[in-house]
């Protein structure tokens, strides 16, 4: 049966299934101080808990578009959520680390909806839909990372704890059935086959890359296991590169990725990635700090959570806005803008740490620069690349912001690291420790403004003429006609 459902009821459910993958990456993370005891583990084996669905998440973004892309983004969103569904009833049920680790890196195939997401709205919506579509799926993401704590916080303050998996495949059941029931299929596809040699090089490429990003503190950042890997990582990579650059079908089109307006935007991306994730880094820290650090104010995990929520509702409130100004200025000069706001962000928190209210307005003004940002970046990726290549290309765009995200809990994390005070027998991160953060923070956003500066102003846009691409796409005969 054809389904053909209205686009305001296609832009809510994949939102919602936005929404849902950005839960699942935050979910676990309240749940870290009581993992080894839950699960009868040391600390570092219960940290792959978090670590796991992180790295599964950053491998599937690029695979799931290129799939999206082949065989049918509908299709292919509908497989990732049965997945998640999977993950989450086996996290529900279990009683010991291996089993939990499988159910959430099954969970961290969420990720992979959002690249599949903008290509369904580029295939489904009217172009003048799509900017205020990709702004509201990005304010969702935005809102979903930043509750997912205090909402999984509370949870498992007052629940069991098996209720966030429960939970979680629940809404992932209900995102799956809305799916089935609402979404149309894709009249695009993609010519060629899955490079299934690209795909295993990429998979291996990155655990090797972000693994000691993210295990980096743990190992030693001068250790072998660290060193070895990010050597090995680089060179794996590299090999990649060249094996996409060769094969007739890549899984990831590095031609395409190498045009200016898509290279500076994956480039700003990084940048981007890195400052947002500086303040949903820094800031629990600081609020949960004890009093006696003179900069803390104890508070629990879960008002904390709600502070830096902040940051998604704004940008949720914002969407009408963010559409407004991709609409008129255009996605680079939004993409600029947004910069400018997480930096002045991280100035005022510089600044100004005084108080909790404080706090929650620099969440709110970045929150307000990363709504803006991560929309009119998705725009661009869009309209800058051909039709057949859409949910392929945002799904590479998803990886870079997970990168950026991973190396800024590296980094930061030694940033604190050297920069502790004692407090009574424990060892704290200072006060100049957090104001080297933000300031950090602020050079990430003006390095993802200059990027962002670099982008053409004119780029092919959706529905519009493509003379540069030669790529085949279906006719809706089934013969494969050429865009030229």
């Amino acid at each position: 049966m054809k389904r053909s459902g209205s686009p305001s009821a296609v832009v809510a459910v994949l939102s919602l299934t936005a929404l849902l993958a950005s839960l699942l990456q935050t979910l676990a993370i309240p749940l870290i101080p009581n993992l080894p005891v839950l699960l009868n583990a040391s600390p570092t084996d219960a940290s792959w808990v978090v670590t796991v669905s992180l790295l599964t998440g950053a491998i599937v973004t690029p695979v799931s578009g290129r799939l999206g892309d082949l065989f049918g983004k509908r299709r292919v969103l509908l497989l990732i959520l049965a997945a998640v569904i999977t993950g989450a009833v086996i996290s529900a049920l279990a009683g010991s680390l291996w089993p939990m680790v499988i159910g959430r890196g099954l969970q961290g195939f969420a990720m992979g909806v959002i690249p599949l997401a903008f290509g369904l709205f580029r295939d489904q919506l009217p172009p003048r839909r799509i900017g205020g579509a990709i702004a509201l799926l990005s304010a969702a993401l935005g809102l979903g990372g930043a509750a997912g704590i205090p909402l999984a916080g509370l949870v498992a303050e007052h629940l069991n704890w098996h209720a966030l998996f429960w939970g979680s495949a629940g809404l992932g059941l209900l995102c799956a059935l809305l799916t089935a029931l609402v979404v149309p299929g894709s009249p695009q596809r993609a010519e060629g086959r899955l490079d299934v040699v690209g795909t295993v090089g990429l998979t291996v490429g990155l655990v090797g890359l972000l693994l000691p990003i993210v295990k980096g503190g743990q190992w030693g950042w001068g250790s072998a296991r660290t060193l070895g890997f990010g050597v090995a990582a680089i060179v794996l990579l590299l090999a990649w590169a060249r094996h996409e650059l060769r094969v007739r079908s890549p899984l990831v089109d590095l031609r395409v990725s190498a045009r200016r307006p898509v290279l500076m935007a994956n480039l700003a991306t990084v940048a981007m990635g890195f400052a947002i994730f500086a303040m949903l880094f820094a800031f629990p820290q600081i609020l949960q700090a004890p009093t006696a650090t003179g900069y803390g104010f104890g508070q629990s995990p879960v008002r904390s959570g709600l502070v830096v929520a902040t940051n998604g509702v704004v940008a949720l409130l914002l969407t009408p806005v963010a559409a407004r100004l991709i609409s008129r200025y255009g996605a680079r000069l939004a993409m600029m803008l947004g910069a400018i706001v997480i930096a002045a962000g991280y100035v005022f928190v510089t600044l100004r740490t005084d108080s909790v209210i404080e706090i929650l307005v620099a969440s709110g003004i970045i929150g307000a620069g990363a709504g803006i940002s991560t929309a009119a970046t998705g725009k661009l990726i869009t309209d800058a690349v051909p039709v057949t290549d859409t949910a392929s290309a945002n799904g590479v765009n998803t990886l870079m912001r997970s990168v950026g995200s991973a190396t800024s809990a590296a980094v930061l994390t030694v940033v604190l690291a050297h920069a502790t005070i004692s407090v009574g027998s424990a060892a704290l991160p200072s006060a100049e420790g957090f104001r080297t953060t933000f300031i950090v923070g602020a050079a990430a956003a003006l390095v993802g403004l200059f990027f962002s500066a670099l982008i053409p102003k004119r780029t092919p846009m959706s529905g519009g003429p493509e003379e540069q691409y030669s790529k085949p796409v279906n006719a809706p005969d089934g013969d494969v006609i050429s865009k030229r």
